[in-house]
């Protein structure tokens, strides 16, 4: 189990409570199927996403990066129980959708991006290791389906 201080506690929920889940998660999904494109192929039904300007208009993208952060809301309710609160999501990723378990470090280091531009000067190095510590835990309780 992870032990979180009263810091980092704090500073996840203060980082969620503050964050516009349809601006943030929509932002986040698009930089990482720009920057990443091979992280397209699991969006084929997503229609066209051919360029940057295709996918910033794409409103499924912008809907799933929107269900991603909702998604995040959930381990940011069960911090001392992560690997429960996403063995559903980690069965249906590995075993049904058959995402590389990479892409979930790619996404998160592109929320961390989003998030980091959003705060400004308050996403001092403190903040950024709890955020990143916190998004590190999702990561690997989403990859544990594929141990």
């Amino acid at each position: 189990m992870v032990q979180w201080t009263d810091f980092e506690r704090a500073t996840i929920q203060d980082i969620f409570s503050k964050m516009d889940y349809e601006v943030v998660g929509p932002a986040a999904l698009t930089r990482c199927l720009i920057v990443y494109p091979w992280t397209q192929r699991y969006f084929g039904n997503f229609g066209n996403l051919y360029n940057a300007a295709a996918i910033m208009g794409n409103p499924m993208v912008a809907k799933h990066g929107t269900t991603i952060l909702h998604g995040l809301d959930r381990g940011v309710k069960n911090m001392d129980d992560m690997k429960n609160t996403y063995a559903e999501l980690s069965v249906l990723h590995s075993e049904k959708l058959h995402v590389d378990p990479d892409n979930f470090k790619l996404l998160s280091d592109c929320l961390t991006i989003v998030v980091a531009a959003k705060l400004g000067k308050a996403f001092t190095g403190e903040v950024q290791a709890a955020f990143q510590k916190f998004l590190a835990v999702v990561v690997a309780s989403m990859g544990k389906q594929y141990h």
